[in-house]
């Protein structure tokens, strides 16, 4: 499928605003009192903003493709 430079952007806003929601998610279950009771709910953020930064490169990598 291909996407419009427009359509690409706005889903790497979008990746880009989720994965900050993610990180202080993160940031916020590791400093409760007992983190290890967070542990699953750690592990799926921290694996989700891996997966969504995969996702932010490659859609700026098919932005810069554009570019050349």
């Amino acid at each position: 499928m291909v996407y419009s430079e427009e359509e690409l952007l706005e889903a790497k806003r979008q990746i880009d605003s989720t994965l900050h929601k993610l990180s202080e998610t993160v940031k916020t279950l590791e400093g409760k009192e007992s983190p290890a009771r967070y542990k699953s709910q750690i592990t799926l953020a921290k694996r989700r903003i891996q997966a969504f930064t995969l996702a932010v490169d490659l859609i700026q990598r098919e932005l810069e493709q554009r570019t050349t």
